[in-house]
């Protein structure tokens, strides 16, 4: 595919932030150019949000808080973080975020997904998974639905987003 018509900076972080009130969170930005070979997500945490415990298979993923501060729990350690720390999320490790009370601000990378496809597998009949998980991590508290088809928050009750 050829590149991005558009290459160069897409996004300043002061800018995606100005504007949102302190105890908000959820998806701030999304890299969304075609032909590109990457996901790419800034995500807000609110102070003390979480994103839920998951695995993910098959790829691995870079984070990058840019603002905040929190812990990591990775494989069953529990490791700090804090703006500027750069953490490898290999696939397969088992994983989960806890914003500090201040929040957390995290831009995460990864390589793109290949587009959907017929799965023969019941629970993937409908095409595979959604290139991102962003469409269930719940704005106002940061939660990670673990259900593909979750409409509302396990935890709060709010609409996810795209929902």
């Amino acid at each position: 595919m050829a590149p991005s018509s558009r290459p160069g900076v897409l996004a300043r972080l002061a800018e995606l932030t100005s504007g949102v009130p302190a105890g908000q969170g959820g998806a701030l930005w999304r890299l969304a150019e075609e032909g590109r070979q990457l996901d790419a997500n800034v995500v807000r945490l609110p102070p003390h949000g979480r994103v839920a415990e998951h695995v993910e298979p098959d790829l691995d993923v870079l984070l990058y808080v840019t603002a905040g501060s929190g812990f990591l729990e990775l494989e069953g350690i529990r490791q700090n973080v804090v703006a500027g720390s750069v953490v490898w999320l290999p696939r397969g490790s088992v994983r989960r975020l806890h914003a500090g009370p201040d929040g957390l601000v995290q831009l995460s990378v990864h390589r793109r997904r290949p587009g959907l496809t017929i799965k023969a597998s019941a629970e993937k009949a409908a095409g595979g998974e959604p290139a991102c998980l962003l469409d269930r991590v719940c704005a106002e508290c940061g939660r990670l639905a673990t259900e593909s088809d979750a409409r509302f928050c396990g935890r709060c009750g709010a609409s996810l987003p795209g929902r």
